[in-house]
């Protein structure tokens, strides 16, 4: 069962101890007991009160060794901006067809882009696509004129993120079938981003843990300060 074999790696992690990026992450792989290939999260605490509007963070980060995953993605365009967005790989481009799509219940997708002129008519899937995370927005790049690039991007491992009501930020960094090497490098892009990302209005301290999981196994807390470094290298 999942169960005894998630006890028995919890055993191995020592909750008190914070782990050396590397070492955490050769923890995790060796501690991966899924029949699939799990995605390693990093969950970073933060101290920003996300209450205040001047404190959310949001951003994109764009991971050098990619995701392990495909990613959907939807373009809502018009004209020569929707061979433009097929042509760099969108699994779905429209207009009014496509809100008519979403509307009708269909989500099948991961994100979605669109170009400035487009908004005004998403603006009617708000209520639909904003609980989920896959509202276009400028702050994420995802509104642009430049969708052909951006849709490459995130075929190519960027991810969007957001802090949660609870301060925490969530981000998938690659599968457990990766090398080491490239997970660091994924960290490091991914905690960079977040650093960037930092509010003017937040005070005190910004990082206040970091912790590395895979989709069933147990959070191991990874040292600050080298972290950091690999991110700022």
């Amino acid at each position: 069962m999942a169960g005894k074999k998630l006890v028995e790696a919890l055993k191995k992690v020592d909750r008190l101890k914070l782990y050396e990026p590397r070492e955490a992450i050769e923890l995790i792989k060796e501690l991966a007991f899924a029949k699939f290939d799990e995605t390693v999260e990093v969950h970073i605490r933060t101290g920003v009160d996300p209450r205040h509007a001047d404190q959310v963070i949001r951003g994109s980060a764009s991971l050098p060794a990619g995701t392990g995953k495909t990613r959907r993605v939807v373009a809502f365009a018009q004209g020569d901006k929707i061979r433009e967005a097929e042509e760099a790989g969108a699994d779905v481009a429209g207009a009014e067809d496509l809100v008519q799509r979403i509307q009708g219940g269909w989500l099948d997708f991961d994100v979605a882009v669109a170009t400035p002129d487009m908004m005004g008519l998403v603006g009617r899937l708000g209520r639909v696509l904003g609980p989920r995370g896959l509202m276009p927005n400028p702050r994420t790049g995802t509104v642009t004129p430049d969708v052909g690039r951006v849709i490459r991007e995130v075929k190519g491992g960027r991810i969007d993120f957001r802090v949660d009501k609870t301060a925490v930020i969530h981000m998938p960094i690659g599968r457990v079938s990766f090398e080491p090497d490239k997970l660091i490098q994924n960290l490091g892009a991914a905690v960079d981003a977040v650093v960037r990302a930092k509010p003017s209005a937040a005070k005190g301290v910004y990082i206040r843990t970091i912790t590395i999981t895979t989709t069933m196994g147990p959070g191991v807390k990874l040292e600050i300060a080298p972290t950091l470094a690999i991110a700022a290298a």
